[in-house]
C-alpha cells in the first residue's frame, strides 16, 4: 500500500501566449478548472500506474472539495482518511501556462493548512502500515516534521518531494529515504549552486538518496556516486504535473524494482505527463508508460540492455517488505 499525505487543490488554469512581466497585463486564451494539489496529483499518478493508494489530507465543505474527492475516487484512490476542515475552504492553485508549456503557480492553501499534528495522530496507524509514504510540502512543515518523528523506524519507506522549497533543517532527515527536488529546489533548500555538492550536503545530514529531477536532461540519482538517468523525448505541451507524475511513478516502482530502474520508470511517466494539458488529466496510465519504455529499448537496441547498471543496496523497511531502502 502507498499512502500519500499532502495537499488537494482545485487548479484554476489560465492559458497565455507568454508570461506577463511585472506590471503588465496580457490577454488570456482560455480558463479551465482541473483537480490538483501535489498530494492529490501524486496519489492519482500512483493509482493510474497500478499502485494501491490511500490519500490523506483535508478539503473544505464546498463544491471544489467534493469535486476533488470524486476525481480521486474515480481513479481508485481510497479517500476514507480525508477529513473536512471546519473553518477553511478547499485549497486552490492559480496556474499560468504559456504556449511553450512552461508554467508559474501561486497556491492558496486553505484546508491544506488544517493538516496538523492532531490529524496525524488520527491517521498514524494507517500510515505506519504502508509500504511507501509519499510526502510534499504543501501542508504545514511542522506537520511533516512531527509525522517523520512519529513513524516507526522500520517502515514505511519515505519519499519526500520538497516542493514548494523550504528550509529542511527542522526535519529529521535521517527518516527520509528518497528526496526528489528539481534543480531549483535543490539549490533553494541547501543554498549550494552545484547540484552534486548540494546533494552531498543532504546525504551527509542523513537523507539516504537524492534524486534530482532535471527536466529534459532526465534525472540524477545521488547516492554513493552520481548516476544520470536519461530523459525521454516527447512533444511538450504543459509541464504542470510532470514532477507529480514522476513522484507517483517512483513510489509505485520502488515496491518491486531497484532505484535506478525505478527512476527510469518515473522519467517515462513524467515525460508523458508533459504531453497533455492539466494536472490530473495529464497523468499517464501504466500501459502508456510501459509502451514508452519498450519503444525506448527497441530504439536503442541491445546496447542499453548490455549496459552495466549500478546496484543499490536493499531498502527494505522490514525483512518481509518488498519495498527497498536505498543506501548512500
Amino acid at each position: 500500500m502507498i499512502v500519500v499525505l499532502g495537499s488537494a487543490n482545485m487548479d484554476v488554469v489560465t492559458e497565455v501566449a507568454r508570461m506577463p512581466r511585472p506590471g503588465e497585463t496580457v490577454p488570456g486564451k482560455a480558463l479551465r478548472y482541473y483537480p490538483g494539489g501535489k498530494g492529490a496529483n501524486q496519489a492519482v499518478a500512483a493509482a493510474r500506474l497500478g499502485g494501491p493508494v490511500s490519500f490523506c489530507g483535508e478539503v473544505g465543505r464546498d463544491a471544489f472539495g467534493e469535486r476533488l474527492l470524486d476525481a480521486m475516487r474515480a481513479d481508485g484512490v481510497d479517500v476514507s482518511g480525508v477529513e473536512i476542515a471546519a473553518d477553511a475552504a478547499t485549497g486552490t492553485a492559480s496556474i499560468w501556462v504559456e504556449d511553450g508549456g512552461e508554467n508559474a503557480i501561486a497556491c492558496v492553501p486553505g484546508a491544506n493548512g488544517a493538516v496538523d499534528r492532531a490529524y496525524v495522530d488520527r491517521i498514524l496507524a494507517r500510515i505506519a502500515a504502508a509500504d511507501v509514504l509519499l510526502l510534499q510540502l504543501e501542508i504545514p512543515l511542522d506537520t511533516v516534521a512531527y509525522l517523520l518523528r512519529r513513524l516507526p523506524g522500520g517502515r514505511p519507506l519515505v519519499i519526500l518531494d520538497p516542493a514548494p522549497a523550504r528550509e529542511l533543517s527542522g526535519l529529521p532527515l535521517d527518516r527520509i529515504d528518497v528526496l526528489t527536488p528539481n534543480e531549483t529546489e535543490l539549490r533553494a533548500i541547501t543554498g549550494i549552486a552545484d547540484p552534486a555538492l548540494a546533494a552531498r550536503s543532504l546525504l551527509e545530514r542523513g537523507v539516504r538518496a537524492v534524486v534530482c529531477k532535471a527536466g529534459e536532461r532526465g534525472a540524477i540519482w545521488f547516492g554513493v556516486s552520481a548516476t544520470r538517468v536519461p530523459a525521454f523525448r516527447v512533444r511538450v505541451v504543459d509541464t504542470t504535473a510532470a514532477g507529480d507524475a514522476f513522484n507517483g511513478a517512483l513510489a509505485v516502482a520502488l515496491t518491486d524494482r531497484p532505484l535506478h530502474d525505478a527512476v527510469r520508470f518515473a522519467n517515462a511517466a513524467g515525460a508523458l505527463a508533459t504531453t497533455k494539458r492539466g494536472a490530473q488529466p495529464s497523468l499517464p496510465r501504466r500501459a502508456e508508460v510501459e509502451e514508452l519504455l519498450a519503444a525506448s529499448v527497441a530504439a536503442q537496441g541491445t546496447a542499453e540492455l548490455a549496459t552495466k547498471r549500478p546496484q543499490p543496496g536493499p531498502v527494505g523497511n522490514s525483512p518481509s517488505a518488498k519495498t527497498q531502502r536505498p543506501r548512500t
